[in-house]
């Protein structure tokens, strides 16, 4: 049976309609694809690697996280040069903002003889007017420059301890870069000399906050010497100096062979420096000792370009001028001779004898200053007595003077000169006369020998007779009396010996009597600067052999920070722990338990620290060496 017409129609037209959204479908979902890969198209070939594009119907949707916000308008705008801008659909990211983070505070401190400078950025709250005044007080009378910057954020931790110090350091050190930052202060400077530099290097490290790091590094170079000075003595003793410069080693080198020639025995220290007159030093020192030797004995002084021979009293007439007529000849052209036969010289010591006049001074060694004999009138009295006073001290001096009117001219110059000699002295005497001055006693400065003979050089005059009797102490010397490095291990251990550091059982912490030995032991570590020491822990063999090693470490970590919650410098300390593996006795009585459970003080020597950066770990640590 033939279809109906009007079935037909219909189904035609239903295919037709079909074929027609089939046909509008692919279209459209072709014209999504070629927008979708021409954005994509475009983004990549400008770089952009982040986003993602996805097609929804004729909208393209612009998807990822940009790094920035203008990263995320620059996407935006590529896009748009492909597609109309109210087809593109932005869902793109941007990560939250990070917070500002705070800048670094620093503050650089340069400070010379001209003053102080101060370069850097400091927190707003930073009382700057207080950091100004400290500087100022360091400078004295000399310029501050103020090159600071603020900034408008907290101090960071640790910034005022170290301001605090960086402040200590740059009042202590006239010449000196002192860089402040709230991890770290570091320290340049220079200093007049190797014992100035151990002092300060002392006195900082005892200012040093505990947990700040310092960086310390003080020269010493070669001093100017003014004047340049030389004194070569050929006595009843034989033959030494009061004073020795030289400007280079090789002139050193000649005038100490000089010195061993004129019979000169004992090793003579001969200083390094800067100042000296003429490149013909050596050469006119070598000339003047040879013509004390030939005259058998008497004093040589070179005080920059003058130079003063004092010949023995018993020298006969006729050899001294023939030999002094060839030392002036000989001398290079720059040099000026003076040369005396003396009379012979009469010591009465008293100030009151018959003899020449003289004035005499004398300091005990509990510091306490006699002043008697001669002055002209009061007014150098009083003057003396003052001037001895600010020397020595108000109190310690006593002065019993009496006036003489026909004392010759620049009898207080004299006068004054033998004081400041005596000062530098711990004990000992000066007596001043006319024609002579003599000065004895005992120091504990290395170099109080050179610096008087230098003195009496410079305020006496050319041609003075003068004698220096001056012996060096070491145990007077702060600086030589400070411990070496195994006697600052050997005094902790017997304050270890006399009582023990004890822990609780099971303990890490230091307490009780146990504070006690600390202290103590924090004192004798006060003058020991950077010797390197380990601490060490030990326990007996009770428990795991893990356990104990771990306990014993803990152990000496805590002695190191008792020491350092006492203001001991801890750089050159180091704690380990050795657990049950270095007994000193046998672990199966309660006496010798006892006797391991110990924490010993160990001096680290160069070669042990060598090794322990080359080699490989011992399975075992080496037993305690004997200076435990």
């Amino acid at each position: 049976m033939r279809p109906a017409p009007n079935l037909i129609a219909t189904v035609a037209i239903l295919l037709a309609g079909a074929l027609a959204f089939l046909s509008a479908n692919w279209a459209a979902n072709l014209i999504e694809r070629r927008a979708a890969a021409e954005v994509w198209r475009a983004l990549s070939l400008d770089g952009i690697d982040w986003a993602m594009v996805e097609a929804d119907g004729l909208q393209v949707r612009l998807q990822g996280t940009a790094p920035t916000e203008a990263a995320r308008f620059h996407a935006i705008t590529v896009a748009g040069t492909i597609i109309d801008a109210e087809r593109l659909i932005d869902e793109v990211e941007i990560p939250p903002a990070k917070p500002i983070a705070p800048p670094r505070f620093s503050l650089e401190l340069l400070r010379n003889d001209s003053g102080i400078s101060m370069i850097g950025l400091i927190p707003a709250q930073s009382e700057r007017d207080k950091i100004s005044a400290a500087v100022q007080g360091a400078a004295g009378q000399t310029d501050v420059t103020d090159m600071l910057e603020t900034a408008d954020y907290s101090a960071p931790d640790g910034w005022q301890r170290a301001l605090d110090f960086g402040l200590k350091a740059v009042a202590r050190l006239p010449r000196s870069k002192i860089s402040i930052a709230a991890d770290k202060v570091s320290i340049t400077a220079i200093s007049d000399s190797p014992a100035e530099k151990k002092k300060l290097e002392a006195a900082l490290a005892k200012d040093r906050p505990k947990g700040l790091n310092v960086a310390i590094d003080i020269s010493a170079p070669r001093p100017v010497i003014t004047p340049f000075t030389l004194r070569f003595v050929i006595d009843a003793d034989g033959p030494r100096f009061d004073a020795c410069s030289a400007d280079t080693e090789d002139a050193r080198s000649r005038i100490l062979a000089a010195a061993e020639r004129a019979g000169m025995a004992q090793p003579a220290q001969c200083s390094i420096g800067l100042g000296v007159p003429s490149p013909n030093w050596a050469k006119a020192v070598e000339t003047g000792i040879q013509t004390l030797t030939d005259l058998g004995g008497g004093t040589l002084t070179f005080s920059d370009a003058d130079v003063t021979l004092i010949a023995l009293e018993t020298t006969p007439q006729g050899t001294f001028d023939t030999e002094v007529g060839e030392l002036e000849a000989d001398l290079p052209g720059v040099f000026s001779l003076h040369a005396v036969l003396p009379e012979p010289v009469k010591i009465d010591g008293t100030g009151e004898g018959d003899g020449p006049p003289e004035f005499v001074a004398t300091r005990s060694p509990e510091g306490q200053v006699q002043l008697r004999g001669r002055v002209p009138d009061q007014l150098v009295r009083t003057a003396t007595e003052s001037y001895a006073r600010s020397r020595f001290g108000f109190a310690s001096v006593y002065g019993a003077m009496r006036l003489d009117e026909t004392l010759p001219d620049g009898w207080p110059l004299r006068v004054l000169a033998a004081l400041e000699g005596l000062s530098h002295l711990n004990n000992g005497s000066v007596v001043v006369q006319p024609s002579y001055v003599e000065l004895r006693g005992q120091t504990g400065d290395a170099g109080a020998n050179a610096e008087i003979a230098r003195l009496f050089g410079e305020k006496l005059g050319d041609a003075q007779n003068f004698d220096i009797d001056v012996t060096y102490v070491e145990a007077l010397d702060p600086i030589a009396g400070l411990p070496t490095p195994e006697e600052c291990v050997a005094s902790v251990n017997a304050i270890l010996a006399e009582q023990k550091i004890t822990f609780a059982p099971g303990s890490t912490t230091v307490e009780g009597d146990a504070l006690k030995v600390v202290d103590r032991i924090a004192e004798a570590l006060k003058e020991c600067g950077d010797v390197q020491i380990e601490i060490g822990g030990h326990t007996d063999s009770q428990g795991r052999e893990e356990m104990n090693q771990q306990l014993s470490q803990q152990r000496a970590q805590a002695v190191l920070n008792a020491l350092l919650s006492r203001r001991i410098r801890t750089a050159n300390l180091s704690a380990k722990g050795y657990g049950e593996t270095v007994p000193l006795a046998d672990n199966k009585t309660e006496d010798g338990r006892e006797a391991n459970r110990r924490i010993e003080f160990k001096l680290i020597l160069p070669e042990d620290s060598a090794e322990n950066t080359d080699a490989e770990p011992p399975q075992q640590p080496e037993a305690t060496d004997e200076q435990n």
